[in-house]
């Protein structure tokens, strides 16, 4: 059984993500959407909102599921008992970017390979900070995330008004 881990912040889980997450479910026997919490960073939604989303959007794939996680994602991965990381990429800058993390990640785990799949066109130009950006704005255009996320960024907006 090959189990594979597709890390993120998810604040929020995009159409993007969830693609890659859709392809990774055709491709391997398990996901596991791995919720990286950082108490570094501000995020606009908390664990469990960012739980419930993901849950709402792969709700139609039965073999994945969401856990949260803090410290190295290699660890985790082993923890889990994955032997792949999987990372969408949208440009060369996303793989210069994620490159010297794979090495690092399969030198403190041998058996832990990363697995890229690049982004289908209509999903390249999004990101979570983006979509953040134009929902703060009321100018999200459609298509970027799910129905369901898409009016949780409306209530989170709609509040800092």
């Amino acid at each position: 059984m090959v189990k594979a881990v597709v890390p993120g912040s998810f604040d929020p889980i995009t159409n993007g993500h969830i693609d890659i997450i859709e392809r990774g479910s055709s491709l391997f026997d398990e996901v596991i959407v791995a919720v990286l919490h950082n108490s570094r960073k501000n995020p606009l939604f908390s664990l469990e909102e960012k739980q419930e989303m993901i849950w709402e959007s792969v709700a139609h794939l039965s073999n994945v599921r969401s856990e949260v996680f803090d410290g190295l994602l290699a660890d985790f991965a082993a923890n889990q008992g994955a032997s792949v990381l999987l990372k969408g990429l949208r440009s060369m800058t996303d793989f210069d970017y994620e490159t010297p993390m794979a090495v690092m990640n399969n030198k403190m785990h041998n058996e832990l390979e990363t697995v890229f799949l690049y982004s289908k066109p209509e999903f390249a130009h999004i990101s979570s900070s983006i979509v953040k950006e134009t929902a703060r704005f009321h100018s999200l255009p459609p298509g970027q995330v799910p129905d369901s996320v898409e009016k949780r960024l409306l209530q989170k907006f709609s509040r800092a008004d």
